[in-house]
């Protein structure tokens, strides 16, 4: 059961037409689905496929692989003793198959690589040397170590330096795709259950996968999350080793980058987070493979200048962990049935909405009619000087390529959201000194994305663009 993935299944189905061998890494985070998209489209019509051993030795994975080539149809294969071996085996083996396509999956690539196993040179040699020669290759390679897939695959700079014929980076479900999941699975969840899991589980398809139709929203959670025994409720450490070789100091850049809920920039970062030289890396690297994994986003501030762009923690389930999780000191296994509608619960529901509507930008702009304008997504903060002063945050500003300034306010609510007349002039006071810090020359307008929509009064109608949850779900 495939539910989207329409744009990845296309690039990978037009790998089998294509007139030249290809080579392609998916990269994404833990439980994000790489392995069943490529199953799944390729329907286990396999040449040959392989999975590495999570910390195994290098004969144990030597040896794995030497089974695979064996489940593959390759008779006497001997007791291999280098990938180099490995690899000219496996191209001895592909050369004795019939005329087309060959698809060649190697799953948990990173996991095959041990101290001083010469796994990269050696598939360097596989490709350039055998491989990229012939016509009738698919060589697809993945695996949950993402940091390991883009420094060693996709920005290799030895004998693997751009030759990835194609590069797939698998994001999470949108609340559309999750919403089509829960439907196939008969969960029997209302879009406001599935925007609220959403705000926990973020788009993680293997997540969502262990949701029971038995169970509401709310015990769902209890069951995987607060229960002694929950799926999930160890999964925060393992989601970052998984994906990070020496995963403490991207443990320490989201734990920081959770006290600050509009985002720090690499300055105010680098002044907090110590990166061990030993373990090598910079902090910009570190910081674009949490990007290029959906934990965070880089966005620019307005008028600012790159050195002031903003890293901010996106990623759902790290941001419940840090909130709920990880001092849970009750050890309630009804934790969440029980925190429904208390205080704690409401500011966190607020604020989880606001970053949910900033992870569908593209559904607010397609809402708003300018999916086809240039735009721009920033956020903006004035911090007041003096005491006479007024400061002013703006979560999300999206700047039009048509003279025209959106103001986004996000407000979640159980029903329509009465608007007031002392919050309408706390959003046009923020536009006003908006206007007056930047001196921008564009149209600057409000739209409000509340859960249900606002009440009719006097106030909404103050507010020429109102979108509701219900847009975020296109």
């Amino acid at each position: 059961m495939l539910i989207g993935r329409s744009k990845e299944q296309e690039q990978l189905l037009s790998l089998l037409k294509s007139d030249q061998s290809e080579f392609v890494a998916i990269y994404g985070r833990r439980r994000v689905g790489k392995t069943y998209l490529i199953r799944q489209t390729y329907k286990n019509k396999f040449a040959f496929q392989h999975s590495g051993l999570a910390k195994g030795t290098m004969e144990e994975q030597l040896e794995e692989f030497q089974y695979s080539l064996i489940s593959a149809g390759m008779q006497q294969v001997p007791k291999l003793k280098s990938w180099s071996q490995a690899f000219f085996l496996l191209g001895q083996f592909l050369a004795t198959l019939p005329y087309g396509k060959k698809v060649v999956f190697i799953d948990e690539l990173p996991w095959m690589e041990t101290p001083k196993s010469k796994l990269v040179s050696a598939l360097e040699h596989f490709w350039n040397g055998w491989a990229s020669a012939r016509e009738d290759i698919v060589l697809v390679v993945c695996g949950s170590a993402t940091s390991w897939i883009i420094k060693k695959i996709v920005r290799d700079h030895g004998g693997l330096h751009d030759r990835l014929t194609r590069q797939i980076s698998l994001s999470p479900f949108t609340l559309k795709e999750c919403e089509q999941y829960a439907k196939k699975r008969k969960l029997g969840l209302s879009r406001k259950n599935i925007l609220e899991t959403y705000m926990v589980l973020g788009g993680i398809p293997f997540y969502w996968s262990l949701l029971q139709p038995k169970l509401s929203s709310a015990q769902n959670i209890d069951e995987l999350i607060f229960a002694k025994n929950g799926e999930l409720r160890n999964e925060f450490d393992a989601l970052y080793a998984s994906l990070f070789r020496s995963p403490q100091v991207y443990i320490d850049i989201v734990t920081t980058l959770a006290t600050k809920k509009i985002g720090m920039t690499y300055t105010e970062l680098r002044k907090e987070i110590e990166i061990d030289t030993n373990i090598g890396g910079k902090l910009t690297d570190k910081l674009e493979e949490l990007e290029q994994c959906d934990f965070i986003r880089s966005y620019p501030a307005i008028g600012k200048t790159k050195k002031d762009t903003l890293y901010q923690l996106m990623d759902n389930f790290t941001l419940f962990y840090f909130k709920f999780i990880a001092e849970n000191i009750a050890n309630n296994a009804h934790y969440w049935t029980n925190s429904l509608g208390k205080p704690t619960y409401n500011t966190w529901v607020g604020l989880a909405y606001e970053r949910v509507c900033m992870q569908h930008e593209q559904q607010i702009k397609g809402a708003l009619g300018i999916s086809g304008i240039e735009t721009n997504v920033y956020s903006w903060t004035y911090r007041a000087k003096t005491k006479k002063e007024k400061g002013a945050q703006i979560d999300m500003l999206i700047d039009r390529g048509d003279d025209v300034i959106n103001v986004c306010e996000m407000k979640y609510y159980k029903n329509k959201y009465s608007l007031t007349e002392k919050e309408l002039e706390n959003i046009l006071e923020k536009i006003n000194i908006f206007e007056e810090k930047t001196k921008t020359n564009k149209a600057v307008r409000p739209v409000m994305i509340t859960s249900y929509g606002l009440v009719d009064n006097e106030y909404a109608n103050e507010i020429p663009n109102q979108l509701t949850m219900t847009d975020l779900f296109e």
